[in-house]
């Protein structure tokens, strides 16, 4: 028997292990508010203000105006067609970039190492390439008259492409800027979904297949559902990061295309803010675009929960 008495240990109490996640979440939530939270905070102040050029300068004290940013942004016809523009293009590039990358994420798991790594590496490049830099070459590739895509078009016979400018119809500017969006967004949804499909145990598939499923059947009625958490993930990445472009639409059609034919929440917003110099109509729209956000990232999520899936 030993000498020493051991101490018995104290019970938790439920209020302590109650705060126990929290308190392992303090710092994170604490970097969250000072990154996060008070320039949130800012930025719906700033939206009651009437706060433009001669506030900024001292010239006219800050008047406060309520929700009159918000009155005016409603009643004007070209924030709802920017509005539409938004979500128009950010659909279908989400749905293109969960294709693509999906399609890439089956087809990596019948390729030989080496070429694996090969596409990998190629993709990763394109993920890795700044925005800006990938816009200017996007731009050159479909150059009017220098470009290499209406040389070849030409090439080919189809003359009507000789000097065609790819940035000066909507769609076109738009289908220009999306498949550039989708060329670099790709590589994440391949990744993440060819981590999830190399998850699934092999037992499983063979199984299916033993059973007499076919591919169609066996991606939709297995390897899907199976999936669902890493769709979930890059679903929710995809929509953040295209309704929120800014980079591409700003360099490729010159600030929002003619006239303001290719604009977007986020280009309305820098136009508003600081070419117009009116500040909170600017702070406005980024108001009404993070609402915008975690609204379809809480319905999605709330739709993926009544299916009884989820995270």
């Amino acid at each position: 028997m030993s000498s020493r008495t051991q101490r018995p240990r104290r019970a938790t109490t439920p209020r302590r292990r109650g705060l126990e996640p929290w308190l392992y979440l303090a710092p994170a939530l604490l970097v969250l508010a000072a990154m996060l939270a008070y320039p949130l905070y800012q930025l719906v102040l700033v939206s009651f203000y009437d706060y433009r050029q001669p506030q900024v300068s001292g010239v006219e004290p800050l008047r406060f105006v309520g929700l009159d940013n918000y009155t005016e942004l409603f009643g004007d016809s070209e924030f709802w067609g920017v509005l539409a523009n938004t979500i128009g293009f950010a659909a279908a590039c989400v749905l293109a970039t969960l294709f693509v990358g999906g399609a890439l994420a089956v087809l990596a798991t019948r390729l030989s190492r080496w070429v694996r790594t090969a596409l990998f590496l190629s993709a990763l490049a394109a993920w890795a390439t700044p925005a800006v830099t990938g816009s200017a070459v996007w731009l050159f590739l479909f150059d009017p008259s220098l470009g290499p895509v209406n040389q070849a078009l030409s090439g080919l016979g189809l003359e009507g492409f000789e000097g065609h400018s790819w940035t000066y119809g909507k769609w076109s500017a738009f289908g220009l800027v999306g498949a550039q969006v989708v060329w670099c967004s790709f590589p994440f949804v391949m990744v993440t979904l060819y981590a999830g499909i190399r998850a699934i145990p092999e037992e499983v598939i063979e199984a299916a297949r033993l059973d007499g499923a076919s591919t169609p059947r066996l991606a939709v009625g297995i390897l899907l559902p199976m999936l669902r958490p890493a769709m979930t993930v890059v679903t929710i990445q995809s929509i953040i990061w295209d309704v929120k472009i800014f980079t591409q639409i700003y360099i490729m059609t010159s600030g929002g295309g003619i006239g303001g034919q290719n604009l977007v929440l986020n280009v309305y917003a820098y136009q508003k803010a600081f070419a117009s110099s009116q500040y909170a109509l600017g702070s406005a729209i980024g108001v009404i675009t993070t609402l915008l956000l975690l609204g379809i990232t809480v319905v999605y999520l709330r739709s993926l929960r009544r299916n009884g899936e989820g995270l």
